[in-house]
């Protein structure tokens, strides 16, 4: 049986027939629409979602094709359009503070070894997230939300590793800050216990 061509060939292939990135279209619409949907709401996320993939039509010549996994190429693209609408996210988690509602409620919201158990701190979290500075949200979310590594966070927000480690231990700071008993530390790698799926 032929193996599926990676997202890299897939986009390879795409240069001379644009009909090929349906598969990374098809491989990566569902995470990358959830991702969006709990940062800005559902009808914001279906714009934004289409977005991503038409500008990332458009940019796939510039696709480095040693990357087989497109999903923080994607990412990154999403992160950028996001940026436009950072007060409806912060105004999403405040509305969802106030209301208490549980923001994450599909899952646990994970990252690294620790874990907060969403149904009894959704609220709290939500209004926590709010207070963060956009760039270590962003970190925080991409990691915990999208299951990226630190390399893959800095691939997609064309970021020094270094400087997404920085963010991160600031955002996880100020959560245990707020959130008494929020998680522990990653370890240096920025990989999480155990295994990751997909990867």
């Amino acid at each position: 049986m032929k193996a599926m061509p990676s997202d890299g060939e897939a986009i390879a292939a795409s240069r001379s027939d644009p009909q090929r990135f349906a598969l990374v279209f098809d491989r990566h619409f569902a995470t990358l629409h959830r991702f969006l949907h709990r940062r800005v709401g559902k009808d914001l996320a279906d714009d934004l979602t289409a977005e991503t993939f038409a500008r990332a039509f458009g940019a796939r010549d510039r696709y480095d094709l040693s990357h087989d996994d497109a999903r923080p190429w994607l990412l990154g693209i999403a992160a950028n359009l996001i940026r436009r609408h950072r007060r409806t996210e912060r105004r999403r988690l405040l509305a969802h503070a106030r209301m208490g509602v549980h923001l994450f409620s599909d899952s646990e919201f994970e990252v690294a070894e620790g874990r907060l158990d969403a149904e009894a701190a959704g609220p709290r979290l939500a209004e926590a997230l709010a207070t963060l500075h956009p760039g270590q949200r962003e970190v925080l979310l991409l990691f915990a939300w999208a299951d990226l590594t630190y390399e893959e966070i800095a691939r997609a927000l064309g970021l020094p590793i270094g400087t997404v480690q920085s963010r991160l231990s600031r955002a996880r700071s100020r959560l245990r800050e707020q959130l008494p008993g929020f998680g522990q530390e990653p370890d240096e790698s920025g990989t999480r216990q155990g295994t990751r799926s997909g990867k």
